[in-house]
């Protein structure tokens, strides 16, 4: 189900209503609807690839609670305890790779054709589970006090199940335990529905506008100019940000309606300075995963620069190979991680550059990757980066815009005819305009809801994005990381 779809509105209501009038009569209780509710957001269409998926997940579940157990039971010591962490970390990775891997890495000739909703991000929240619980990051006495109904609530929860983020036990399991669980208050209530606000507004009219513009230029290739495929490569820049940031406030939002508060995972990354800083501020939850759960067990930094050097570069492939079973997704993680060994390699010279210039030169290579992120094949990554830098400056035409903001440009067209002419254009530059004035903001919507204060004009505002959005949802597609 998606979160900008008038199902989930009713849907969300119901379960609001529920959990807090359990909630603050039996905690456990509203406990209880709220672990039923995120079973039936999951299941939502109720196919049998949902029940199956479904399925999937709740062995593994079962799985890592169950060797969790074991491992703090005092009757495992030494090779014994290691054996069972690695065994219950090796069937996650199976599972994953069986699923999403199988055509990757057979050519094609054997596929299992699907993959249960949200396999990557619930992988990696089992497998850090696993690794605090091993290593004693999250305490054997607060592991004894986490209840199955608990652990699969953490496992299921539903505005983190598909998307993320990537939670970690020491953040979620003390919250079930607070005084504003179930029971949020007045600043809970207006600071979350600010972030669905915003939220929504992003993913429905800026994120899916630059999605139409993105799509029509991927369905023309060999007409790309250079300015033409500017647009383009700049689109989806905005377009995943918008999709992922719109995600990560609404996701936020619903949760603080509940009383929890999730992680940030999304920090204006647009204004990064390097390629490292701009992976401290994107998906913050799958970046720190990375470093504690594989770059600091690889050996980080400790080990000399070639190991170093070389530990980056395994980390980065794995992203990319996260993300997705294709080339294109290598090679995106290939150009992250060779870009952040460069950035070591020039050192504190790179530093006594101009903001400006290092800004400059991270959001182009940026940009750049994403092209590949977004490309079906290199190929066709390829032929749109030569013609960003082609030497034809040609005008768009009119069908990358196609299809852009439809009725509303109809009604334009017809109370303003005079516009007519002019109308693509504006629509470019407002578009686009709007999109770098937000990505230049210095403080995410998450960061800012907590210091939300509602007058007359804001609400106004806010309220006039959400009725936009909501009258806007039939032709809206789900959100990008849902994919992985």
């Amino acid at each position: 189900m998606n979160f900008q779809s008038f199902g989930f509105v009713g849907f969300f209501s119901l379960t609001l209503a529920l959990c807090l009038g359990a909630g603050r009569r039996n905690r456990p209780l509203g406990q209880a609807v709220l672990l039923i509710a995120s079973a039936v957001f999951y299941l939502w269409s109720f196919t049998s690839a949902a029940w199956w998926g479904w399925g999937v997940l709740l062995v593994g579940s079962s799985v890592t609670y169950g060797v969790c157990r074991h491992l703090i039971s005092g009757r495992l010591r030494g090779r014994g305890r290691r054996r069972w962490f690695l065994l219950a970390i090796s069937y996650h990775v199976a599972v994953l790779l069986v699923f999403k891997y199988t055509g990757f890495f057979t050519g094609g000739a054997v596929a299992v054709g699907w993959a249960p909703l949200g396999l990557s991000f619930f992988t990696f929240q089992q497998l850090w589970f696993l690794k605090e619980v091993y290593t004693g990051e999250f305490p054997a006495a607060e592991m004894e006090r986490v209840s199955g109904d608990s652990f699969t609530l953490f496992s299921f929860f539903f505005p983190t199940v598909t998307s993320g983020p990537i939670l970690r036990p020491g953040a979620f399991f003390p919250q079930l335990k607070g005084e504003k669980f179930l029971r949020p208050d007045w600043e809970d209530a207006r600071a979350g529905l600010y972030a669905i606000a915003l939220g929504c507004g992003k993913k429905v009219l800026l994120a899916d506008s630059f999605g139409v513009i993105v799509n029509n230029g991927y369905a023309h290739l060999g007409e790309l100019a250079a300015p033409s495929a500017a647009l383009v490569v700049l689109g989806y820049s905005l377009q995943l940000y918008f999709d992922f940031s719109g995600y990560c406030d609404m996701a936020a939002g619903i949760a603080r309606l509940l009383g929890v508060r999730l992680p940030l995972n999304f920090d204006s990354p647009y204004r990064s300075l390097s390629v490292t800083e701009f992976w401290k501020r994107w998906h913050i939850t799958l970046t720190t995963f990375l470093r504690e759960c594989l770059y600091f067990p690889l050996g980080g930094s400790r080990r000399g620069a070639a190991r170093t050097y070389l530990n980056i570069m395994i980390v980065f492939l794995v992203s990319g190979f996260w993300h997705g079973a294709g080339w294109t997704f290598l090679l995106w993680g290939a150009i992250h991680g060779a870009c952040q060994v460069a950035e070591r390699l020039w050192g504190s010279r790179r530093d006594r550059l101009p903001k400006a210039v290092r800004w400059a030169l991270t959001f182009a290579v940026v940009n750049i990757a994403w092209v590949y992120f977004r490309a079906p094949t290199v190929a066709a990554g390829n032929s749109v980066l030569r013609a960003l830098f082609s030497l034809r400056m040609e005008r768009p035409d009119k069908w990358l815009v196609s299809g852009l903001f439809a009725s509303e440009m109809d009604a334009v067209r017809i109370l303003l005819p005079s516009l007519t002419p002019w109308l693509n254009t504006i629509l470019i530059l407002g578009l686009y305009g709007v999109g770098l004035m937000v990505i230049a903001m210095p403080r995410s919507a998450v960061r800012r809801m907590d210091a939300f204060r509602p007058t007359w004009w804001r609400a106004a505002g806010l309220a006039a994005v959400l009725v936009w959005s909501v009258l806007s949802f039939s032709g809206i597609t789900t959100f990008i990381y849902s994919n992985f």
